[in-house]
């Protein structure tokens, strides 16, 4: 689980070391507000509020990509008001974080299978991602995304473009995920340990960090103890 010690120096230059994408399974914004007495939707509200402050965190320590699971092919199960909720924040989001967007240099990538999703926010995510194209850090939003989803509409890509031996690099080329490279860093925050479908191929050879604090709780000082503990491993790459 995560470190409970304290980060001994400020953590800074995680690119230069070896930590370049960090992507998080944003977990516990329902039980956050369960715990005080509070609609779902409000703890997801909480969480939107801190996904903010987390990703311009991860830029401050130098950190050039970011993936963060907003919503996956699961999460149409929950209850309508519930959904509602979150499409509403992230209408909300693409609307508001515009300007900001352009004024940090943050290039926003989305993530998933778009059909479900009402033309309005198809609209909005499109205009987001050309106006965002050119600029230097990279935040991908996974929406409507399921990782073995992901794999199959790839191969289904290379079949279409008359492919008939397919390898690992075609597939890797053809994943939502093309324009970066893998998470070095996984974090799921909520105390659950499992990636639940999310970024599945990519992240093979990921280092996992597991948090027991609920997202709208997790704070920097959480993201320097699971970046202490990712330098503090030694990454193999299967070759040892």
């Amino acid at each position: 689980m995560g470190i409970e010690n304290k980060v001994a120096e400020p953590i800074t230059d995680c690119a230069a070391r070896g930590l370049r994408h960090i992507a998080f399974i944003m977990d516990g914004n329902g039980r956050w507000a369960k715990q005080r007495g509070l609609p779902r939707e409000l703890g997801h509200t909480a969480g939107a509020a801190n996904f903010k402050k987390i990703t311009r965190y991860c830029s401050d320590i130098g950190i050039p990509a970011v993936t963060v699971y907003a919503f996956s092919t699961e999460n149409w199960k929950r209850s309508k008001t519930e959904v509602s909720a979150l499409m509403r924040l992230f209408g909300e989001y693409l609307t508001n974080e515009f300007d900001e967007m352009m004024v940090n240099d943050l290039r926003v990538v989305f993530l998933g299978d778009r059909a479900p999703l009402s033309n309005s926010l198809k609209v909005l995510m499109e205009r987001m991602e050309s106006a965002s194209v050119n600029n230097s850090r990279l935040l991908n939003i996974a929406i409507n995304y399921g990782g073995r989803a992901e794999i199959v509409q790839a191969v289904n890509k290379l079949i279409a473009e008359g492919r008939t031996d397919i390898t690992e690099e075609d597939i890797t080329s053809h994943l939502y995920t093309a324009h970066c490279p893998p998470p070095d860093l996984v974090v799921r925050t909520g105390a659950e340990m499992r990636l639940s479908n999310f970024l599945i191929w990519q992240s093979a050879y990921s280092e996992l960090y597991f948090s027991d604090v609920l997202w709208p709780d997790l704070t920097p000082g959480d993201i320097d103890a699971a970046v202490a503990a990712f330098f503090s491993r030694e990454r193999r790459f299967g070759n040892a």
